[in-house]
């Protein structure tokens, strides 16, 4: 069967590739390892060429599909990870190679984005007659809309590093519009996601990767807050909310990390004490993002609240991240090779 006539069902998570991929690169230019960095931005831009081509072949040749996934509870938020994807291109573009314009372009491209799926997808689930019980229809990937935003942003707060005035001050603003937005769609769907946890029946099969987002989306919200504490000497309005943005960007932080040994538990639990096989699915890539994530945003934070006791953190997580990255992207060559052999 050739790659093409699969794109029917390609998962829309699949831009968790890009994500994963690409937060490692900043991961890996923070410590130290430019060969790795600029290697895994290569693969983050050609997994974005080719996904972009086949998402869009998918969207034109089997329109009916692409559609019902898109107004579908449980797989029309992991659209939002093309939002995250072309976020993290133009990340990687400004942190490593200081590349302005064409982060400019991924930036207005992720915007643009953002704003179709986001009235798109919501608009659709809250419109829609026959909806899911609360846990059939609500996962762990509802929280990819945080992380989209947040994505976006990151970006602008790194643009703004390098826009002169008063663009400058516009970016940030935005930067900090959606820090918050995105701050208070956590807060909805994580009581929902919690709710969902505690007083329904749990089985392994609902432990899906995309779980681990719940630690991911506060990853990033970190980020996008540390990066406002950094850009604030170049944005008044900022600066007058530097102590509630420091507070609650290790809010998010602390959340964050309270995910993690909760989240190891329940794969244990998933794994090892119910068995359920390990076998490579893309939404694996949606639990390597957040370890890649929690790398990064910890440095950042580290930088802006001038901590230094956390030093260890952001290093551990970035091997724990390479690894798990590499171990997920074998899992994704062999795929394909099984692909091509069924041709």
């Amino acid at each position: 069967m050739s790659l093409m006539s699969k794109a029917k069902e390609l998962s829309p998570a699949y831009f968790g590739l890009v994500m994963a991929t690409g937060i490692i690169a900043i991961a890996a230019h923070q410590q130290q390892w430019p060969f790795i960095a600029q290697a895994l931005f290569a693969i983050s831009c050609v997994s974005w060429v080719i996904l972009t081509f086949l998402y869009s072949y998918r969207a034109l040749r089997f329109t009916k599909a692409f559609t019902e996934d898109l107004i579908s509870h449980s797989k029309g938020p992991a659209f939002f990870t093309s939002v995250a994807g072309t976020g993290l291109i133009g990340s990687q573009l400004m942190v490593l190679y200081s590349h302005y314009w064409l982060a400019f372009v991924a930036w207005v491209i992720a915007l643009v984005l953002w704003l179709l799926l986001t009235y798109t997808v919501f608009t659709a689930l809250t419109i829609r007659r026959n909806k899911p019980t609360l846990d059939k229809g609500i996962s762990g990937a509802w929280l990819l809309a945080v992380v989209a935003t947040q994505a976006v942003a990151v970006l602008s707060a790194y643009l703004a590093t390098q826009t002169s005035q008063p663009w400058k001050l516009e970016l940030n603003f935005l930067a900090l519009s959606m820090w918050l937005w995105g701050g208070m769609l956590y807060i909805w769907m994580m009581s929902l996601i919690f709710y969902r946890y505690t007083f329904f029946q749990f089985v392994p099969g609902d432990l899906a990767p995309p779980y681990w987002i719940n630690m991911g989306a506060m990853a990033i919200s970190t980020l996008a807050g540390s990066l406002l504490v950094i850009n604030s000497p170049n944005a008044p309005f900022l600066q007058s909310l530097v102590p509630f943005i420091k507070g609650f960007t290790i809010f998010y932080w602390a959340t964050g990390s309270w995910w993690i040994p909760m989240l190891l538990i329940l794969g244990v639990w998933r794994h090892v004490v119910r068995r359920f096989p390990f076998a490579y699915d893309p939404l694996y890539w949606g639990a390597v993002f957040p370890l890649g994530m929690y790398s990064a945003c910890t440095y950042v934070m580290l930088q802006a609240m001038e901590f230094s006791f956390l030093d260890a953190l952001p290093t551990t997580f970035f091997y724990i991240a390479l690894l798990a990255w590499g171990v997920t992207f074998i899992g994704l060559c062999r795929s394909l090779l099984r692909l091509r052999q069924q041709k």
